[in-house]
Formats: C-alpha cells, structure tokens, sequence
C-alpha cells in the first residue's frame, strides 16, 4: 500500500469560531522512526475540539486566557482525536507486518512512557490530528483492531469519550453492586459512562432531559433523574442511601448540590465543566465523610488497553448520531454544539 504526496485536510488558522475552519491541500505526513501512517476510514468529534477551536480552556491563573488543551496552540493545526482506518506505511523500525491492518490510535501525548502515565497533550491539539485522509502517529499508540466487529465509525467514536469514561470510571474504584450517578448522560461520554459502568455491574442513575431521556435508558440506565426537575430531591428518592461514585462532566452548582448526596467514602469524579468551572462546595462534607473529589483527564496507557479489549469483543456499542463529509467540518462542529443530538457525530475523509 502506499499513500499519495498531497491530501485534503481541514485545520484552525486561529482561535474562534467556525470560521476558522479551513479546508487545505497539504502535504501527507511521512512517518518517521517509530511511527506509522494511518489513512483515515472516520474521526469522530469532542466538545475537545469546539474548545481547542475557540481557545476556552484558560491557563492557571487566568481562567478566562485563550489557550488550547494544555497551553498554547501552534497554527495552523489539524484538528481531529478521534480516529479509525488503515496502516498504509510504516517508518523505520517497525514491522511492516503491520500494513494493511485495521486500527484505532490514542490520541493522547502522556508524560512518561509507563502504563500508568497520565496525558499532557492531545492529537489535534499539540500535534495534528484526524481532520485529514492521513495522519502520522508512534506504533506503540496504534492498536490493532482487525478483529473487531464494529463500524470504523463506531471505532472512531471510542478514543476520547470511552477512554474517558473508563479512566473516570476506573480513578472513581467503581465496582459491583455500586451505586453510579452520571451527569451530561446523553453526551458522548455520559452514554460511554452508562454503558460501561452498567457492564460493570453498578446500578446506574443517569441525569438527562427531554426527547434524550429513553435513549439513556436504552443505553443501559436504571433510572434517569430528570435535569429540569429538582435533581438532588430525585437522586435521594432513586438512592436514599447515598451515591458511591459520582462520574461528573458537568460541574458547576451540581457538585456543591451532590457532594451531601455522597455515601461514606464516596468519590465525586469530574471531568468536565460543561455546568461552570467555578465551583462552590462546603469541605465538611468531604472531610466528615471521608468522601474523596477526584480530578480526571481522559485515560492512562492501561485504560485505553482495556478500552481496546472491549472493542475487539464489541462489549461496547457506541452510538453515531450524524455523519458529515470532511469538507463541511464547520457545519459538524455547529451541529456539536447545538447538543441536539445523542451519541457521537462523525466526518469522512
């Protein structure tokens, strides 16, 4: 297999709003010493993306500083974390056994090279990403796939939201028999929370509204608790005896209002802020209770094995809401951002 010189992409010029899409002819990456080039089947799309666009993820000591994932962005930069599709060359030092062969890529840049080292960057966001018919990334973050039942769609729909979930999920000790209280249950990683934590065998409370609420219980809630009604009065009638693992991607006042709804030793796992990042709790309750908040940020090395191993057996079902053609990028992300939809939306190269 081989790859051609040029390829159609769609990058950020800046920070912003829609219109600093642009679609672009650029060179194909070449893959160096310990990489891979993977021609794209699907990428999939995150809030990550609508925030690394407009720059909304702020700096320590100044929340409100255009910045991307973790500090400044070189631009132009391909967007995209999320991908599916082929190895169609390799660089020096790896096996070209490997041509050919179906598979799924981590996105995230980790500190250290162990299977416990935590994320410091991100595919499209510190490097280019999957906006693009190619993208060039080291073997050791290449996961062989070929076996798996699953739609390079519904591969592409796996990165970001489940090794999310599962890293909040396994930093959260969720276990058997637990009680789960998702927010945001009808977003990418709120369904991957449902479904994963369900496989699990925790009883699932997931908070949703709307015309979403039967697609979460379809994706494996036992109750879901009603986002325009008064949420903490509903999850103390669905568990009177308390919430064991909180899996937040919402924030704002629904970690001051949930904290008291936690068990004994219970843990609050945030990782979003989709409700507000400025959050007022009262202490007491953590430090009485031995209750613990819990910081998480997509997923370790081990997670997103783990993650790939559900994938292989198709233990997981993403959902794709919406497909969309790479050059109408601009309209994906505004579809994103509306939240109109459940499940994961996806472009084709």
């Amino acid at each position: 297999m081989s790859a051609p010189r040029f390829m159609r992409a769609v990058r950020i010029t800046g920070h912003g709003g829609p219109e600093v899409l642009e679609s672009a002819e650029v060179a194909v990456p070449a893959p160096r010493a310990g990489e891979v080039l993977v021609q794209v089947g699907a990428v999939a799309l995150n809030n990550t993306d609508l925030w690394t666009r407009e720059g909304a993820y702020g700096r320590p000591g100044d929340p409100k500083a255009k910045s991307g994932w973790r500090g400044p962005i070189d631009f132009p930069r391909i967007q995209g974390a999320d991908v599916a599709g082929r190895v169609v060359a390799v660089g020096t030092g790896v096996e070209g056994s490997l041509v050919g062969r179906r598979v799924v890529v981590d996105p995230a840049i980790y500190d250290t090279d162990g299977p416990d080292a935590n994320p410091v960057g991100l595919m499209g966001s510190e490097r280019d990403g999957g906006y693009a018919e190619y993208v060039a990334a080291p073997v050791e973050r290449v996961h062989d796939v070929t076996e798996s039942p699953l739609t390079d769609d519904q591969l592409a729909a796996l990165p970001t939201a489940y090794g999310t979930a599962l890293g909040m999920i396994e930093r959260g000790r969720l276990r058997k028999g637990e009680t789960a209280l998702v927010s945001g249950a009808s977003g990418g990683v709120g369904l991957a929370l449902v479904q994963i934590a369900r496989a699990r065998g925790a009883r699932v409370l997931a908070i949703s509204s709307g015309t979403k609420i039967d697609a979460v219980r379809e994706a494996g809630a036992h109750e879901v608790i009603d986002r325009a009604g008064d949420v903490a009065e509903q999850i103390r009638t669905a568990a009177p005896e308390g919430i064991d693992v909180a899996l937040d991607v919402v924030a704002g006042e629904l970690v001051g209002e949930g904290l008291p709804l936690l068990c004994e030793g219970g843990r609050w796992v945030i990782a979003g802020a989709l409700g507000g990042y400025d959050v007022t709790f009262d202490v007491r309750r953590l430090y009485l209770h031995n209750a613990q908040v819990v910081g998480s940020s997509m997923h370790t090395p081990t997670h997103f094995d783990l993650l790939m191993d559900l994938a292989r057996r198709a233990e997981v079902q993403p959902a794709v809401a919406a497909t969309f053609p790479l050059d109408q990028a601009a309209q994906a992300q505004e579809e994103l951002a509306r939240r109109e939809h459940v499940g994961k939306i996806v472009m084709h190269p």
